[in-house]
């Protein structure tokens, strides 16, 4: 039974992340604990971090034979961020399950509120990080990248919500090209996280294995999906995002519970 839970809840995320774009990697941890039944929260955001990172792989390939991929800016931005990643997921690991579960609630109400407000903004297409503009550009990559990694590698999660924003601010690119350029960073930072959490032994690999096939499965499925439905991609955004914040509040809840019993 537990294998084809696994199967169904990666499906879910899989398909979330092709239909709207993202979001996706941050229900992974609640569908491993509350769905499949993973009972450590360590061992939940650990098994996580692999799907999320492979999730982020397939996706990555699209965006860059699209052209959407700014490579300059996603290799500095990413290699900041592996240390913050691995210093977050050090960190992380030391933290008891209750008070790590109550920040994680905490964490998809600002994912879920994030999502919902975002819009689609104007930018320069064509910024590069090349010698002129390094100046400008490598200070404020090298900052949000650590900043957002260690935030990424600490939760587990894919940090996309955090990326796409912090590379527009960083470098003014529209949006089109921050959610494929952050997806290196999303593929590496879940490599990081995930290496961290296995040489902790903190990593179901059956279930991941599982999880995996799920979310490929899945992820088809959206794309078709979001093809489909065009334009009311935006309202099942708003919803998605409301259900993040409901599930978020639930984990906070239950997590502050916990501690105070």
């Amino acid at each position: 039974m537990q294998d084809f839970l696994s199967v169904a809840s990666g499906s879910l995320v899989g398909f979330v992340l092709g239909l709207v774009g993202g979001g996706g990697s941050i229900i992974a941890v609640p569908l491993l604990l509350y769905v499949v039944g993973i009972g450590s929260p360590h061992l939940a955001i650990g098994t996580s971090a692999i799907a999320v990172s492979l999730s982020a792989l397939s996706n990555l390939v699209n965006h860059a034979r699209k052209g959407m991929v700014k490579w300059p800016c996603a290799g500095t931005f990413s290699a900041a961020g592996v240390v913050g990643a691995w210093g977050g997921s050090s960190l992380a690991i030391r933290v008891p399950g209750d008070q790590l579960l109550a920040l994680f609630g905490l964490v998809m109400v600002v994912v879920g509120t994030v999502m919902a407000l975002r819009k689609d903004v104007e930018g320069n297409p064509d910024i590069r990080l090349n010698f002129s503009t390094a100046q400008q550009l490598l200070p404020l990559l090298l900052f949000v990248g650590l900043g957002v990694g260690a935030l990424s590698g600490f939760f587990g999660i894919g940090g996309g919500f955090l990326i796409v924003p912090g590379l527009m601010l960083a470098t003014g690119m529209p949006i089109a090209y921050a959610i494929g350029t952050s997806l290196v960073a999303v593929t590496i930072f879940g490599a990081t996280t995930a290496s961290n959490y296995a040489l902790s032994g903190l990593i179901d690999w059956r279930v991941a294995i599982y999880f995996i096939g799920g979310g490929i499965f899945g992820g088809l499925i959206g794309s078709l999906a979001g093809q489909w439905l065009g334009q009311k991609k935006n309202m099942l955004t708003i919803l998605f995002a409301s259900l993040v914040v409901v599930v978020g509040i639930y984990i906070a809840g239950k997590g502050i519970l916990d501690l105070l019993a």
